[in-house]
């Protein structure tokens, strides 16, 4: 059974290689964000569902960011994967690598899932809204790809 992160626990903090050839820590992002850090887990870059919820995200990145918010996307994807992804979407924000799945695993993002009747381990579409002292906010595991961004903005009263 994969442990789920709930509001009040405190969010595992990371260090991962970024689509830029950097590194994202959460610790960083939440420390220069005024009211703290989506970070949302997606499946894999370049699909239907991960470019219309990235689309999206990148979309409302400069009003979340004026309320101040950061974002962060995280998959288990390439660095080599992401940079095309980020380059073919224009996407703005850090896309990074968790190709071990020791993030996603720690929050509750890797597991069980179902699809047309068959059972595998994957990616569980997941987003958290993490605070600047870095315990969850918000936790939306099991979210769909398309409306997840407008949902997340009218929870935090964005809209």
């Amino acid at each position: 059974m994969t442990t789920r992160l709930e509001s009040g626990d405190k969010a595992p903090d990371f260090n991962l290689p970024t689509a830029d050839g950097a590194t994202v820590r959460l610790a960083d992002l939440a420390s220069s964000a005024d009211k703290g850090v989506i970070v949302y887990f997606y499946p894999a870059a370049a699909t239907p569902g991960c470019t219309k919820e990235a689309c999206d995200f990148r979309d409302s990145e400069a009003s979340l960011q004026g309320a101040g918010y950061a974002v962060v996307g995280i998959s288990p994807d390439k660095v080599t994967k992401l940079a095309k992804f980020a380059d073919a979407e224009a996407l703005t924000f850090p896309l990074a690598s968790d190709e071990d799945h020791t993030t996603l695993e720690a929050y509750g993002a890797w597991g069980e899932k179902q699809n047309y009747g068959k059972t595998y381990v994957g990616v569980i579409r997941s987003t958290f809204v993490v605070n600047p002292d870095l315990t969850v906010a918000e936790s939306f595991y099991n979210v769909k790809a398309t409306g997840h961004v407008a949902r997340i903005r009218k929870v935090l009263g964005l809209d």
